[in-house]
């Protein structure tokens, strides 16, 4: 059991036979009362966040999650196909829904870490920088240097982003994948 000064950044926790990712802690203190924790917690199955205000005599189960690796395979009518990475013929699919906006970032035949829970596949993880192809570029209009800098590309899985103006057509770029944003060009 994991008590109320455990509860951080990052720590898995069991609510209602769940899983659930913390993605902010921030410690309350009400005058006169006693301090609590704020905190956005991330449904690792439905993907789902929501905010939750945890008192010092609460205590959470830790939930024991296992990784493995898997490749992803294809999209299709929003479901996300992956393979076993020793045995592509072992698949198994992931809604749009499960996998949130880092669905944007996946490529085919890209290596992606699963994440399991009493047995079962859940969610993915992406890593946090992956390199794509610019597929398409907007035009930069002549004075933009001195405004935002910036223009619209398309990477080779649709997904547009925003790219500084020296980025051209054919490119490799690296983009965060959590924040969705251009890193550098490779």
């Amino acid at each position: 059991m994991l008590s109320y000064s455990e509860l951080t950044k990052g720590k898995i926790i069991i609510i209602n036979n769940q899983p659930y990712e913390i993605i902010e802690a921030q410690s309350m203190f009400k005058g006169r009362g006693h301090s609590y924790l704020q905190t956005k917690l991330k449904n690792l199955i439905t993907g789902a966040v929501i905010p939750k205000t945890i008192q010092p005599r609460e205590e959470f189960e830790e939930a024991h999650i296992e990784k493995k690796e898997a490749k992803f395979i294809y999209e299709n009518k929003g479901k996300f196909v992956f393979s076993d990475v020793a045995d592509p013929s072992n698949r198994f699919e992931l809604a749009s829904e499960q996998i949130g906006n880092e669905s944007k970032f996946l490529k085919q035949n890209q290596i992606v870490e699963t994440i399991l829970f009493n047995g079962k596949i859940i969610n993915i993880k992406l890593p946090i920088k992956v390199e794509l192809k610019v597929i398409e570029v907007a035009p930069g209009v002549k004075g933009d240097r001195a405004t935002s800098g910036n223009k619209a590309v398309t990477l080779e899985n649709k997904t547009v982003i925003n790219a500084p103006l020296f980025i051209n057509q054919g490119d490799i770029i690296e983009v965060n994948t959590e924040r969705g944003e251009y890193v550098r060009r490779i």
